[in-house]
């Protein structure tokens, strides 16, 4: 019989309630508690700790790289992992945000590692991943926001790996003249880069953002290059309302956004925003069945639904959705 936990607002590496607390989040350590609200069932995973897991786990480990899957306490590691599936984090575990609703530690992080595109590479390779996420955290200390590493990384995977998809879920690069642009000209297959949330909770949910910035970011990468998939993603549970949900889907759809991704918010930890309430799977439903009546080619929602959750099999999807449509265009 498969163990299924209850996913808990802690995280569960760590236990970030105790003593790691303030060297993770030394902004959020003096906070109270925020409520908890009581789980409903459908917020359940199959425990990590296969064979398979240990594998992954082992494999990332040996080559020295950091995952979101771990970092961002995500509740699907146990069947992501047992894939073989692993999203890669780039340039460290310490960001320079605070954002309320995430795991990643804040703090000064360490000096880029020039071989880390390359070990990126050889993991994907490993692992025989036919479509790779590659995330960072957010670096305002570097000049291009981490852009050209972004870049470097996207050339040594095509090198090693060269029937691999990539998609990469970018921070926002705020005052980073011409970062999006680098990026672009690597040639990624998917563009990401989360909302995360409606524009009246940037000021308590994602601070050091501006809704307007990532907004354009994503029609900038359209202007650049109309071919490349553009995706983007939100959380629900933070407090926002169903009408601001509709407006973000139409304000994505003005930047010509391709794939929407709608999930449920999960405390890391009582020090983090707290879940205004536990959307249904049936709300779910309907967000996708209107997202597609909005004119996306691809939208996934659910409970459990994450940017990079099944990313392969959405690219896969998205792709031929694409095709579709310019055949009935013909």
């Amino acid at each position: 019989m498969a163990v299924v936990l209850d996913i808990l607002n802690e995280d569960p590496r760590k236990g970030a309630e105790g003593p790691s607390l303030a060297a993770r989040h030394p902004e959020k350590a003096h906070r109270p508690d925020a409520p908890v609200l009581r789980k409903p069932p459908w917020i359940r995973v199959k425990a990590p700790g296969s064979a398979a897991w240990r594998e992954t786990s082992a494999m990332l480990r040996e080559g020295g790289l950091t995952t979101v899957c771990q970092e961002a306490a995500c509740p699907n590691i146990g069947e992501c992992w047992e894939r073989k599936h692993a999203t890669f984090m780039l340039m460290g575990d310490i960001c320079t945000r605070a954002c309320a609703f995430c795991n990643v530690a804040t703090g000064r992080p360490a000096p880029l590692d020039p071989s880390e595109p390359e070990r990126v590479a050889q993991a994907t390779a490993k692992l025989g991943l036919s479509h790779v996420v590659v995330t960072s955290v957010d670096r305002d200390d570097l000049e291009d926001g981490g852009a050209r590493h972004f870049a470097q990384t996207i050339v040594a995977i095509r090198a090693a790996c060269p029937a691999t998809t990539i998609e990469v879920l970018t921070p926002d690069f705020l005052r980073k003249k011409g970062a999006v642009e680098i990026v672009v000209a690597a040639r990624p297959d998917v563009f990401n880069h989360n909302l995360e949330t409606v524009p009246s909770l940037y000021v308590t949910v994602r601070p050091g953002a501006r809704y307007f910035h990532s907004l354009r970011l994503l029609q900038r990468v359209k202007e650049l290059d109309p071919a490349m998939f553009t995706k983007s993603g939100i959380m629900v549970g933070l407090g926002e309302t169903r009408n601001e949900i509709m407006q973000v889907m139409d304000d994505m759809r003005s930047a010509e956004v391709d794939f929407l991704t709608i999930g449920q918010y999960l405390q890391p930890t009582r020090k983090h925003h707290a879940v205004a309430r536990f959307v249904t799977p049936d709300e779910f439903e309907a967000f996708k069945t209107i997202a597609y009546a909005k004119g996306f080619l691809m939208a996934s929602a659910s409970p459990l639904t994450r940017s990079s959750h099944h990313a392969g099999e959405d690219f896969a999807k998205l792709r031929e959705r694409r095709r579709g449509q310019l055949v009935d265009m013909d």
